[in-house]
């Protein structure tokens, strides 16, 4: 628990003092301290920050006469923001603060946006923002850990509706920071700091299964699972912590946002899925799970291209439709060129009967034609040293996890992934 911990506080303060002014008097009525840092460019305002807007845009590059002599705002703000971003992560590495609460309209929000992206994950990211939650956010600018409020009644001047707000937001952010160093207590002990993590990945429970029974099987040997949905922000949060190499290796088998984003689609999380773990030298265990289905949202209309596929709607917020052979044939293609990137040991886990539970026959995607064309292609895509492993079986099937296993536990014997620790040991 951290008593007292640091808050940074982003904001113009040229057009909002007074509600920055609120917002540090919340944080430090709460015990905790407040740092400012003045992104605007308008002019001084009514309160001094501990960060001028002047380092601001020297950290970009820039003179802040520069950035206003530019003469456009949206030039300005983003040197601004890179400015922002790049001093707010140079400060958090050097432990200044310990959390960061932004706020603003449409220009405070873009730059806070760049902010909480440069900011690792695990640092308490809360933004306060007239335009939270909306449409005009692209998922890929939205950090996977943020936590946004909307800002009611906050657009200019103070009143008990923006108060209200600003106080909670104020709240938010400190809880989250005396939260960050909180591990896992039972009883007054303290579990699974010190035993190795392996990170998975899957969607949902009922399509992917295999975690229910890797996951004691993996506990038993001594490792921590920590499981990724893959529906955007998931897939993003597992590459950050697999390029900073916090697993100890990966058991990537839900692929399904690098087909959305080769197809276009908003459930992605970004260019760069299924790349973390093999550019950072992670021992990777990949399948490709999930990757017969392009992803929409339900309440909007099925995607172009699609007519007269089979589709499945899983709730009310997402739907998936089948892909064509040939888009199968395309992925299985870029699955095998991003593995062959890879600089630590990889295996590509095959499991030949299906990838998901609603391929099975019966199910309304099953597509024989559509799964031969898939494997047939990842067979010639992936190449040595891949290792390249088929299993005769479902990807939900007991024997894709003992495949799964087999791989590990020789990975384990050669020494590429270290021994898991006993429960015993762990919890010291």
């Amino acid at each position: 628990m951290n008593p007292s911990p640091v808050v940074l506080i982003v904001g113009t303060v040229d057009t909002k003092s007074d509600e920055i002014a609120f917002l540090r008097a919340q944080v430090e009525r709460q015990g905790a301290r407040a740092i400012v840092m003045d992104v605007g460019v308008l002019g001084r305002g009514g309160l001094t920050p501990e960060i001028a807007n002047t380092e601001v845009a020297a950290a970009a590059g820039v003179t802040l006469q520069q950035i206003i002599d530019s003469g456009d705002e949206n030039s300005s703000m983003t040197l601004m923001a890179q400015g922002a971003a790049a001093l707010a992560t140079r400060l958090h590495a050097r432990g200044r603060f310990d959390g960061l609460l932004a706020l603003g309209g449409t220009m405070g929000t873009d730059l806070a946006l760049d902010v909480a992206n440069a900011l690792p994950l695990g640092c308490p990211k809360v933004i306060l923002s007239t335009i939270a939650y909306s449409h005009l956010l692209p998922p890929e600018r939205i950090a996977p850990d943020l936590m946004m409020r909307l800002w009611a009644g906050g657009l200019y001047g103070l009143n008990r509706v923006c108060r209200s707000a600003l106080a909670q937001a104020a709240g938010a952010a400190v809880g989250a920071c005396r939260a960050t160093n909180v591990d896992t207590e039972v009883d007054g002990d303290t579990e699974g700091d010190a035993r190795p993590v392996v990170g998975m990945t899957s969607l949902g429970s009922s399509a992917l299964a295999y975690m229910k029974r890797l996951k004691p099987a993996l506990e038993a040997r001594g490792y921590e699972l920590a499981v990724f949905h893959t529906t955007g922000m998931g897939g993003r949060a597992f590459e950050d912590l697999a390029a900073k190499r916090l697993f100890c290796a990966v058991m990537d088998f839900s692929l399904q946002e690098l087909v959305n984003h080769l197809g276009g689609s908003c459930v992605t999380s970004g260019p760069d899925r299924l790349r973390g773990a093999g550019r950072a030298g992670v021992p990777q265990i990949v399948a490709p799970g999930a990757t017969d289905m392009f992803d929409y949202a339900t309440w909007a209309p099925r995607p172009s291209g699609y007519d007269g596929r089979a589709d499945h709607a899983h709730n009310r917020l997402i739907a998936s439709v089948l892909m064509t052979p040939a888009q199968r044939r395309a992925a299985a293609r870029e699955i095998g060129a991003r593995l062959g990137e890879a600089a630590g040991p990889t295996c590509l886990l095959l499991p030949t009967g299906g990838i998901e539970a609603w391929d099975r026959p019966g199910e309304p995607l099953h597509d024989p034609e559509g799964l031969t064309a898939l494997v047939d292609e990842l067979r010639v895509s992936v190449r040595p040293p891949v290792r390249l492993v088929e299993i005769a079986a479902h990807i939900n099937d007991a024997a894709f996890c003992d495949a799964a296993l087999a791989v590990f536990d020789d990975w384990v014997a050669q020494g590429l992934v270290p021994r898991g620790m006993p429960s015993s040991e762990a919890a010291r």
